[in-house]
């Protein structure tokens, strides 16, 4: 049975949490993320989870840290300043290869910022983050029905992986409302058995979870580890959309929200007779990076398209491989690149 219904996109974020089985959401209010923690506040317990409104991020992460160790899916949520309380704990997570989805409804910055959609924390997301050699698989939904299926799909991935999961949204995507299609019926989450869990040691053997390993050459073999499933995720996992590639001189790239306006910009410049196509990356990491190389070897030249100074430009680049120019045209601190800026900027390029 399916049904459409009319939602903000925190809260479709929050009812894929609750059909893919999430049991804890552990989060701390900031905006623009707020209505994400108010419905997981009702769904939960309706959905046989736990709400935790922790003390504060640091808390909250842990909390992930805690239920996820124990073998059950969890969740937490937060904007800009609020995930980077949460860097360590993420870490953590990957060092104990624990599956665990961290959703990030970006806002201006740096520092305190505003409350405006931003896309200021790609680095953060698909560059680690925090401390160490590791990565987080991380989802760009561009609308309310993606945040709802991503997020669902975000737990099969961090459980399938054992590894932690960013979907990265934005302040419009948080707060857009949108019809949004629930298929509750066909939506069945992925059962993952979970040998690994600390559930009580009781007529069996002790298991053990930790990322402290001190004996001499123990981290290094576990990091070596770390990275082969890594690779293996970038064989398996890569996801992206494409639009008029065939016959395109100039290729814009966009996530998110940004994905969007720019899909409607590369159609309002063939119209006017300028040849352009979009790739939009849906994983951020794994990156795309082979379309992107493919699409220069035809195109003469790509725009990216970010709510930045420029951050997914310098993985667009490395995809490129020099072999066509690369433009960047970005808007800051909760500034929104509109259509027409995009095709203006196109028409300078021709």
């Amino acid at each position: 049975m399916s049904k459409k219904i009319l939602m903000c996109g925190n809260d479709a974020c929050g009812e894929g949490a609750a059909l893919a089985g999430c049991k804890l959401y552990a989060g701390y209010p900031i905006t623009p993320q707020n209505e994400l923690t108010a419905y997981m506040s009702k769904r939960m317990p309706q959905a046989g989870g736990v709400f935790v409104q922790a003390e504060s991020e640091l808390a909250a992460i842990n909390m992930v840290f805690g239920a996820s160790v124990a073998g059950a899916r969890a969740m937490t949520s937060s904007s800009s300043p609020g995930i980077s309380l949460k860097q360590e704990g993420i870490s953590y997570l990957a060092g104990c290869e624990l599956p665990a989805v961290i959703v990030n409804m970006q806002r201006g910055g740096p520092g305190l910022g505003n409350i405006a959609p931003a896309q200021g924390d790609y680095f953060q997301a698909v560059k680690g983050g925090g401390h160490g050699d590791y990565k987080s698989i991380v989802l760009a939904p561009a609308s309310a029905q993606e945040l709802l299926d991503y997020t669902f799909m975000a737990f099969d991935l961090a459980d399938k992986y054992r590894n932690p999961v960013i979907v990265l949204g934005d302040g419009l995507l948080g707060q857009m409302m949108e019809p949004v299609s629930i298929k509750a019926d066909s939506m069945k989450p992925a059962i993952v058995d979970k040998p690994w869990a600390l559930t009580g040691c009781q007529g069996r053997k002790p298991r053990f979870i930790r990322s402290l390993l001190l004996f001499e050459g123990m981290l290094e073999e576990h990091n070596k580890r770390l990275q082969e499933k890594y690779k293996s995720i970038k064989k398996a996992e890569v996801r992206y959309e494409a639009f008029n590639l065939r016959d395109s001189e100039i290729v814009i790239v966009a996530y998110g929200s940004m994905a969007r306006v720019a899909k409607a910009a590369m159609e309002i410049a063939r119209a006017k007779g300028l040849k352009a196509g979009l790739i939009r990356p849906i994983t951020l990491w794994p990156f795309p990076e082979k379309a992107i190389g493919d699409a220069a070897l035809k195109a003469r030249k790509f725009l990216v398209v970010e709510m930045s100074a420029g951050q997914m430009v310098e993985d667009v680049m490395l995809a490129v491989k020099g072999k066509a120019e690369v433009d960047f045209y970005g808007r800051m601190g909760g500034g929104v690149p509109s259509e027409a800026e995009i095709v203006a900027k196109l028409e300078s390029l021709k």
